[in-house]
């Protein structure tokens, strides 16, 4: 399995940016899909999920009403970022999620992509 994610840049609070994440290998029906993010000094943190039908989805409490995850059902998963604040500045990564523990955790990652929000 690869993940390779794109869409990441430089943008002023309030603005938008769509991340994409292309997919490759056994991940289709066998992983649900998910973005994180890392800002400096903080522990990686779950943003969103979905299963590659689209469902399945939940955000984190700062990403609701703002973000929206999606998939063209096949190979590539998208995080639309609207409304962006300083906040959301940080390295976003995809991951191929697998249920382990009785949760879903990461099994996959792809390389990050920065975003940055200016005040």
């Amino acid at each position: 399995v690869q993940l390779q994610a794109s869409g990441g840049g430089l943008v002023q609070a309030g603005g938008s940016l769509r991340l994409s994440c292309a997919a490759s290998g056994r991940t289709y029906g066998f992983y649900l899909m998910g973005w994180f993010r890392q800002a400096p000094g903080k522990e990686r943190e779950l943003v969103a999920r979905v299963d590659w039908s689209g469902g399945s989805v939940a955000y984190s409490n700062p990403a609701k009403g703002r973000f929206t995850i999606s998939t063209d059902n096949a190979s590539k998963v998208y995080l639309q970022m609207n409304s962006l604040k300083p906040d959301d500045t940080a390295v976003y990564f995809c991951a191929a999620l697998r249920f382990l523990g009785g949760d879903w955790s990461p099994a996959y990652w792809g390389q990050g992509t920065q975003v940055t929000v200016s005040s």
